[in-house]
């Protein structure tokens, strides 16, 4: 497992992280039993992967108490945990300021933990970005004095929200929506190591489409029900597009997971999994090579062929 810096001073996290919303019950995706929630949280562990993201309304606080009856034991000093603010463990979404410390309490009670690495706005409104106009960024600094958590930031989707945020607040962590299907986060990139602040690279896989199992005649439900029949479509002829790119030089779910770490401002990249056996695969998917002429062909598919669709997620 190769490891990059996270925050300044911090532990350096595996390039490979544990997105644990698959953990909570009744998260939305196919849920995992308790027994199987602790398999996976400590093959993790045993494969070197030091870096767990969750939230409170994952199963409605379950992923934070699953992942805390594993981490809750182990010595802060070897593990990297962020959570979120704003969509919180009673189901319900809610922003407002003077929530985010009780929130944040009640995420260190299930994790079993005295402070978090890091707390992040859960894909906030763009308003509340401006730490000019908001009252948020002042309480996660207080929480930060007083060292329940070690920093804060978003999870956004766009280059103009990354900026937005960089430049109003202190924010170091940017959780982001990246794939090669969904570049435009790279435009602030260099805001971001200017700042020092780091990026972590939520849905590598596209809701599954660059792991090559969807085609133009896949049939969805649940969360994935969101794309009508033109959308399906069109997401099967550019998946088929980007594997033309790749040709025989690496497989698709491993060019999906490398072109996010391709890029140096990301810390880690957490592609989601409901069993050992998927979680194992993507550490194997993690052990190709994206040649860097390769990389530059996919952000110039991004560019010519992608960026004007705008894409829905």
């Amino acid at each position: 497992m190769n490891y990059r810096p996270y925050l300044q001073d911090g532990i350096e996290v595996s390039e490979l992280g544990f997105g644990a919303w698959q953990l909570g019950v009744d998260s939305g995706w196919k849920s995992v039993s308790d027994l199987e929630a602790e398999r996976m949280v400590r093959a993790a562990l045993d494969e070197g992967i030091n870096f767990f993201d969750t939230a409170p309304n994952y199963g409605h606080g379950t992923s934070e108490s699953r992942l805390g009856n594993v981490l809750g034991s182990l010595d802060r000093g070897t593990i990297v945990v962020n959570s979120k603010f704003g969509r919180l463990d009673t189901g319900e979404v809610d922003f407002s300021a003077d929530l985010i410390r009780g929130s944040v309490e009640r995420s260190l009670k299930r994790l079993k933990m005295d402070y978090l690495d890091s707390v992040i706005i859960h894909s906030p409104p763009a308003e509340l970005l401006d730490g000019n106009r908001n009252g948020h960024y002042e309480v996660l600094e207080g929480l930060v004095e007083e060292g329940k958590i070690l920093a804060y930031g978003a999870s956004v989707d766009a280059q103009e929200e990354i900026t937005t945020l960089l430049t109003t607040t202190n924010a170091k962590v940017i959780q982001s929506f990246f794939n090669i299907l969904h570049q435009d986060c790279t435009g602030a990139f260099d805001m971001v190591k200017e700042r020092g602040a780091t990026v972590i690279a939520k849905i590598p896989f596209d809701s599954g489409w660059l792991t090559g199992k969807y085609s133009a005649t896949s049939q969805f439900a649940g969360v994935r029900a969101r794309w009508s029949e033109d959308e399906i479509r069109q997401r099967a002829e550019l998946v088929e597009r980007v594997g033309e790119i790749l040709g025989d030089a690496v497989p698709l779910i491993s060019a999906a997971l490398l072109f996010c770490t391709s890029f140096e401002e990301v810390s880690t990249v957490i592609p989601g999994a409901v069993s050992v056996a998927q979680l194992q695969g993507n550490i194997r998917s993690m052990q190709d090579a994206l040649d860097p002429a390769l990389r530059e062909s996919l952000v110039a598919f991004y560019e010519q062929e992608v960026r004007a669709l705008r894409l829905p997620w």
